[in-house]
């Protein structure tokens, strides 16, 4: 008697096509409210969904995007309600790619011209200039699972609205952490593959850390003394290390942060986006107290800068640069990290962002890994040049290193200090 399995394996699976299909064609009976800015939707709303969200989804930051964003940006947005309730909101941005931007050494002159012609739009839900899940919140006491399927919808209507301006094959849902990664697996019914990327590196701070010093007292000698010698190293280079006060400052020296930021910027292996000169000082300027902006110099001359910014209860390290020549003399990049820990106590904040890079040297300052993920749908199934290069960057990354700097067991986190 023949084996049926086989073919009952083969119907149900052409029976999950066919589901899916109907219902990433299905509305799923929310409303939504569409924009092309952060002031075209109703404040009132955007707050109730975003309020106590942070500082990314905040319309302070997302102007910073809109009036000084990268130039192959645009923000969109979407409110999402159940009747004329908002339960979850939106933050995407339509950006315009080239290969030379996926390439993993970037070219000049004319071995670049070829790779720029080579373009692809992309919708992202979150945020280019940031990590973490910057691109959706949904309200106090909401069943998020039911919600995702309206992101997507919300996504899907973003995309059709900007059809005008050309096709979007690609879209991507940028950065989501474990918390929210049960319910983002609703994305697989609309054709969304999940990949997971590098993860950001979280120093949590300890309640007992008042100063900086009360930190390198928590770490064992030979981390300490690493720490207190790189102070030496580029004091005794000739260097010292100043705060910026206020936005007046950032904006006097932003051409010369400007150009320290391209020569980090221009060795990365992604670079879908670049800062414009005006983002630094029109950040300082839009959040205030809430950044800090540290630089070392030697006389005159700024050799590298690094951003801290206020994220609630978290401090994010943001944009750092460095002149890359000098940090292979004197240990620029590994003093500038010292100095976001510094801030992350002053700010009072429970826990320090650092991002996906260099995850050794932020090991050694105590940072652990927290996983993130994106999930990507393409319009076509046959995947272009240009996607391909965008996924084996994504996917092909480093593993991040074990350590414990501190005197005894690892520092609880901030979750399970809560508890």
């Amino acid at each position: 008697m023949p084996n049926i399995k086989p073919l009952n394996k083969l119907v149900n699976k052409a029976r999950d096509v066919r589901d899916s299909h109907r219902e990433r064609h299905r509305p799923t009976g929310f409303g939504f409210a569409l924009a092309d800015s952060i002031d075209y939707l109703d404040a009132g709303h955007w707050d109730a969904v975003t309020g106590n969200k942070g500082l990314f989804l905040s319309p302070r930051y997302l102007r910073v995007l809109e009036q000084a964003g990268p130039d192959n940006l645009l923000q969109r947005y979407a409110l999402i309600f159940r009747g004329r309730e908002p339960v979850a909101a939106v933050a995407a941005q339509s950006v315009t790619v080239s290969l030379s931007r996926v390439s993993q050494k970037p070219r000049k002159g004319r071995a670049a011209a070829p790779l720029e012609k080579l373009q692809e739009k992309i919708l992202v839900c979150g945020n280019l200039l940031s990590w973490g899940m910057h691109g959706i919140a949904f309200g106090e006491g909401e069943d998020t699972a039911a919600l995702w399927p309206a992101v997507a919808e919300a996504l899907y209507r973003i995309r059709r609205a900007d059809k005008l301006l050309g096709n979007t094959d690609l879209i991507m849902v940028k950065d989501i952490p474990d918390a929210y990664a049960t319910g983002a697996s609703a994305l697989s019914r609309f054709s969304f593959r999940q990949l997971e990327t590098e993860p950001n590196m979280v120093l949590d701070i300890s309640p007992k850390w008042r100063s900086y010093e009360d930190y390198l007292a928590s770490l064992t000698s030979r981390y300490r003394k690493q720490a207190r010698d790189l102070d030496k190293d580029v004091t005794a280079a000739g260097c010292r290390v100043e705060l910026l006060t206020g936005a007046g400052e950032v904006e006097r020296v932003a051409d010369s942060l400007y150009q320290l930021y391209l020569q980090t910027h221009h060795n990365a292996r992604v670079r879908l986006v670049t800062l414009s000169p005006e983002f630094l000082p029109t950040l300082a300027t839009s959040l205030g107290e809430d950044l800090r902006c540290t630089v070392v110099r030697r006389a005159d001359q700024i050799l590298g800068f690094v951003t801290t910014v206020r994220d609630g209860e978290t401090a994010v390290g943001y944009y750092i640069g460095f002149d890359r020549k000098t940090n292979a003399e004197i240990p620029i990049y590994f003093r500038l990290l010292q100095t976001v820990v510094d801030d992350a106590i002053k700010f009072g904040s429970r826990s320090l962002s650092l991002g996906r890079t260099a995850l050794e040297p932020k090991a050694r300052l105590g940072a652990r890994p927290d996983p993130l993920r994106i999930w990507i749908r393409h319009r076509i199934p046959m995947l272009n040049l240009l996607v391909r290069g965008l996924l084996h960057t994504i996917t092909d990354h480093d593993e991040p290193p074990e350590r414990n700097p501190f005197k005894g067991p690892p520092l609880k986190t901030a979750s399970e200090r809560s508890d």
